[in-house]
């Protein structure tokens, strides 16, 4: 089964309270090319997850973008600065017994001076948030590779039902082929008979140029190279692997074999169907 190179895939998570979401787009790219997209926090971690993308693909320009969203996380503490809570308390007392003041003030007093409560955030285990990022970036990686394996499938079936009809047209050229020899050979001799009148033909030279447009138009070398080109392409369709570089090649060599093939093929309704697979 062949996958695409396009895909998109997308998953969500959460580590404790932390929420995760992670989406995964590429397009085609001769090389493999990741960028993760994320706070710089958490860096450390992007080689292990290109790493993680490249054992799914291995062609490609990947993008993957990573969202956390820590609102609902519960990580801010708050702390009393006990020790300047303690020195405004006794700077009130001693104004109260200074001036003959009634010591009124009440702990909302007290907490209303600068710097008394201070609003902290939690440390973040960094590692377990790493690990929980890493396995929601697997379940986006299974999304986007069944994305790939559907337009896989799809392309599998449009490429076998091409090389079915290339099949068939080889199939033909085979057969008409050997006729054109002979039918260049009757309007040889018909256009000679014209041109020399009542002079007797000379044999010998019709079966010279018989001989030279027969190895002019011999297509067996071509039919020969595309049936096992065809056939390695049949197996490549099946292959686990990624097929993407060997078949390029061969779809460079079948060009060149169906090139040759078109342009010595003979009758004009058969050569435009070579063109018009040419052109796929």
């Amino acid at each position: 089964m062949i996958k695409s190179m396009t895909g998109y895939g997308r998953a969500e998570g959460a580590s404790g309270m932390v929420g995760i979401s992670i989406e995964i787009k590429s397009v085609n790219n001769r090389h493999f090319d990741c960028a993760i997209k994320m706070p710089r926090v958490y860096s450390p971690f992007e080689e292990t997850m290109k790493s993680a993308v490249h054992k799914h693909i291995s062609r490609g320009k990947v993008d993957v973008f990573v969202s956390i969203d820590s609102s609902n996380a519960g990580d801010i503490d708050i702390k009393v600065n006990v020790p300047l809570a303690d020195a405004y308390v006794a700077a009130l007392k001693e104004l109260s017994a200074r001036f003959g003041l009634p010591e009124n003030f009440n702990v909302t007093d007290i907490a209303r001076f600068p710097d008394i409560l201070l609003a902290e955030k939690k440390e973040t285990d960094i590692e377990r948030l790493g690990a929980d990022i890493c396995a929601v970036l697997e379940d986006a990686l299974k999304d986007f590779d069944e994305m790939r394996a559907r337009e896989g499938g799809r392309m599998q079936l449009d490429v076998a039902a091409r090389l079915d009809e290339i099949d068939r047209l080889t199939a033909m050229t085979e057969e008409i082929s050997p006729k054109t020899v002979a039918e260049y050979r009757e309007k040889l001799e018909a256009r000679m008979r014209d041109i020399l009148q009542s002079v007797e033909l000379d044999e010998s030279r019709v079966l010279t140029e018989a001989a030279l447009f027969a190895d002019r138009t011999a297509i067996n070398e071509e039919t020969v190279r595309l049936r096992s080109h065809m056939s390695q392409l049949r197996d490549l369709l099946e292959s686990a692997e990624p097929v993407g570089r060997k078949m390029d090649f061969l779809w460079i060599f079948w060009c060149r074999s169906s090139t040759g093939k078109q342009t010595r093929s003979g009758p004009r309704g058969t050569t435009r169907r070579w063109r018009r697979w040419l052109s796929i």
